[in-house]
């Protein structure tokens, strides 16, 4: 069932109360403070049980996953230094210094897993909502990136060799004798075909190629051979997976990247420094005026940017509208997005030459070097966030990582926004001091004279 933090007013011989060793008055106390814990709780509670034993309590765990993904940290390093700061321990809602972790690493897995896509888009507005005006902006901004997910360079000697190894562990697994394993051979035909570029090793790497691929198929017959009907079943779109890896060409459609996350698509996006990333298409949107992300929307394989508006406006009107916010009547691209004009009310506008007047021209041209804003955003959810690289697994995973990283944008800013306000009050009251103390000084050397 659902569990719950008690506050607790008794005073404790053996602890120290956080409000005592904490400022108040540091931006993450103010940020905690600003956020809708009881909103939250009530929107998850229903995802839990009536009886049964009690669960981490919402704020807690929930609290975590947002200082995790605003601060780029991973589900075990956030647990680690969740015990050393204080202030991290204050917005999860304890009331006492806490010198233990709280909950293994593994149970934010299975808090992603049940609050889902339409959990994350909640708590994607509540970070929306932390900033006015965001959820009724009238023009919004939109891009697309690539997701890179954490798997090696795909080449077709590796995806062979990871057949071979893949179907000696299901054999030794089901208790099936192989002829041969190919364990020796496998790594040194791997071995071979490195550098095929060069003229002198190019016969020899083309030929190691060829056999890895004609030993993952032998061992792969000789599972599907030997394995019972019952036992096969279990095995078979993991077979198709390893057969497809086998027997693709340079011109297959909707190729094998990786054997463990075969929804890994090739994507080309024109740059210099990287030709080619591995991973899913994500699209983003954000606000002109005020820089919020309202939607971060994953995509499967590599459709055209157009076909992406759809998705990424509803799911942007979906967060909006969940803290009364409206539909965004405009959206400023750029043109790998031309095609469409107009999605569900929403203006589609691209940087073209077809305005008649001076001032349209001017207008346009003012609005499209506002849009260039998004490229170093992305940049930002790459780097200080988890977009860049994506370590949870399969689809769920992709869509969770996506939204996580727009979460923990809006909140980073929010924060920021809070440092620059206490840093604004204080230079007034430094100044203010400097003035009076100038004031003081002379009014008693006029006295002293």
């Amino acid at each position: 069932m659902l569990g719950k933090i008690k506050p607790d007013l008794q005073q404790n011989l053996f602890k120290t109360r956080l409000t005592e060793l904490i400022n108040m008055e540091h931006p993450l106390v103010k940020l905690a403070n600003e956020i809708s814990w009881d909103k939250m709780e009530a929107e998850f509670e229903k995802l839990f049980s009536q009886g049964g034993r009690p669960s981490i309590a919402i704020r807690k765990i929930a609290g975590m996953l947002l200082l995790k993904e605003m601060f780029k940290e991973s589900d075990e390093s956030v647990v680690e230094r969740w015990i050393e700061n204080a202030y991290w321990q204050y917005f999860t809602g304890e009331t006492f210094f806490q010198t233990e972790q709280p909950f293994d690493p593994s149970n934010f897995v299975h808090f992603r897993k049940r609050i889902g896509e339409r959990g994350l888009e909640f708590l994607l507005g509540q970070s929306v909502s932390l900033h006015p005006n965001a959820h009724t902006e009238a023009e919004v901004q939109i891009d697309t990136t690539v997701q890179e997910k954490n798997i090696t360079f795909p080449t077709d000697s590796k995806l062979a060799k990871k057949v071979i190894d893949n179907c000696s562990k299901i054999a030794k697994k089901e208790g099936v004798v192989q002829r041969q394993s190919y364990k020796r051979v496998s790594k040194q035909l791997l071995r071979e075909s490195y550098f095929g570029h060069h003229p002198k090793r190019r016969k020899n790497a083309k030929m190691a190629r060829k056999k890895l691929r004609t030993l993952g198929k032998r061992v792969l017959r000789e599972l599907e051979r030997k394995l019972p009907e019952n036992v096969l079943k279990d095995y078979e779109e993991v077979f198709k997976i390893y057969l497809k890896a086998l027997t693709q060409e340079r011109n297959t459609k909707d190729k094998v990247y990786s054997l463990h996350e075969s929804q890994v698509a090739c994507i080309a996006k024109g740059k210099s420094g990287k030709a080619y990333e591995f991973g899913t298409k994500v699209a983003v949107v954000r606000g002109r005026k005020t820089g919020i992300i309202t939607s971060v929307k994953r995509f499967s394989g590599n459709p055209h940017d157009s076909k992406t508006l759809e998705e990424s406006l509803a799911q942007s009107e979906r967060v909006r509208k969940s803290v009364g916010g409206t539909r965004p009547t405009k959206a400023s691209t750029d043109r790998g997005f031309r095609g469409i004009k107009e999605v569900g009310g929403t203006a589609i506008l691209l940087p073209t030459k077809k305005e008649k007047t001076r001032y349209g021209q001017q207008v346009a041209r003012l609005r499209f070097r506002a849009r260039a804003a998004i490229e170093p955003c992305i940049s930002h959810l790459k780097r200080n966030h988890s977009l860049g690289l994506n370590f949870l697994k399969g689809v769920l995973g992709d869509i969770h990582n996506a939204l996580l990283a727009g979460i923990g944008y809006n909140l980073k800013l929010r924060l920021n926004q809070i440092i620059a306000h206490i840093i604004f009050w204080l230079q007034i009251l430094f100044n203010f001091s400097i003035k009076n103390k100038a004031t003081i000084f002379a009014e008693t050397k006029i006295m002293a004279f």
